[in-house]
């Protein structure tokens, strides 16, 4: 299966939410967006089934955060302990879990033992097992409002169904991310979005799957940054003149490239540059890093058209401080 199922354009094309939009970028309502396409005929593509591998990994993950919801929700009404006891292990970890399945009551809480906390997190291979077992002992035999016992036990069965999916989403999220992996670095195209600065191997599978891998599907940078959603609208009309951001857009696509301008600020000196650039400005920290992530999408779009890797120093000369006198 190709990575991009885009059918052939027999014109440059623009698509938008709303009937009869034509025209510019610029003028337009919040639910278009402006995508140039070539109109030469499709090239011979990747075959892989990594297309739909990284959208079906991320079903799971999706499914697992709304199962995680419901279980914290479980919890406050009937123990808020847990809550603070498992924070530092993150309430969807496997160890956090058995803990609970083990102890999903405060009663039952408060009766683990050291040696019995200590074994779940030797299982995890978790540090400072000692210290973080006392940590938990503590938090769970802190006293609360208790609830009739027949409310408990209700609450306790509904903790432990959504802790046993959770654990369930867990194992095949790690299992679908391995496959994800081997077919991500199969493409040829991996080495340049391997290096890319905040892009690893299941982020950079992501993006590439929302992207796909045809050479000729848009036509300039711009256009890859209006489909991705990172540049803005610019709505001018006599002297009004706003700038706002793309909220119809590629869900998926966005949540990946916002994953990687958070990770560029620490693996980018330009990207950190940038960033506190916009955020002198006076831009808020969301509009920032999307800012970020749109000069992102520019420099991957320039690699992949020369098919060549990502440079520091190139991608970010025309924003380097300039030298005092």
């Amino acid at each position: 299966m190709a990575l991009c199922c885009w059918p052939t354009l027999t014109a440059t094309t623009s698509a938008c939410s709303g009937a009869g939009e034509t025209g510019t970028d610029k003028s337009r309502g919040g639910g278009c967006y402006w995508e140039e396409r070539s109109t030469e005929p499709d090239r011979p593509r990747h075959q892989t089934d990594s297309s739909t591998r990284p959208t079906r990994r991320a079903t799971p993950i999706w499914e697992r955060t709304r199962t995680f919801q419901r279980l914290r929700t479980t919890l406050r009404e009937h123990f808020p302990a847990a809550l603070d006891a498992y924070a530092d292990l993150t309430l969807t970890s496997t160890d956090a879990l058995e803990l609970l399945i083990k102890a999903p009551t405060p009663a039952a809480g408060a009766k683990l033992t050291r040696t019995q906390i200590t074994a779940v997190l030797a299982r995890a291979r978790r540090r400072n097992r000692d210290a973080k077992a006392a940590t938990i002992q503590a938090a769970l035999r802190e006293r609360q409002l208790g609830l009739p016992e027949p409310v408990t036990a209700a609450y306790a069965a509904t903790a432990t169904a959504h802790a046993r999916l959770i654990i369930a989403l867990n194992e095949q999220i790690a299992a679908m991310e391995e496959q994800v992996k081997a077919h991500f670095r199969a493409h040829p195209d991996a080495e340049i979005y391997l290096s890319m600065p905040g892009i690893g191997q299941i982020t950079g599978a992501r993006v590439l799957a929302e992207f796909g891998d045809d050479p000729t599907r848009y036509a300039s940078a711009k256009a890859r940054k209006n489909y991705a959603g990172t540049s803005p609208i610019t709505r001018a009309s006599g002297k009004s003149h706003t700038v706002q951001a793309r909220y119809v857009r590629n869900n998926r696509l966005a949540d990946a490239l916002q994953a990687q301008a958070f990770s560029a600020l620490r693996a980018s000196p330009g990207a950190r540059r940038y960033y506190d650039k916009q955020r002198a400005r006076e831009a808020d920290y969301n509009p920032a890093l999307r800012q970020l992530g749109n000069r992102l999408v520019g420099i991957l779009h320039g690699c992949l058209k020369t098919r060549t890797l990502y440079d520091e120093a190139t991608a970010w000369s025309h924003h380097a401080q300039p030298h005092a006198a």
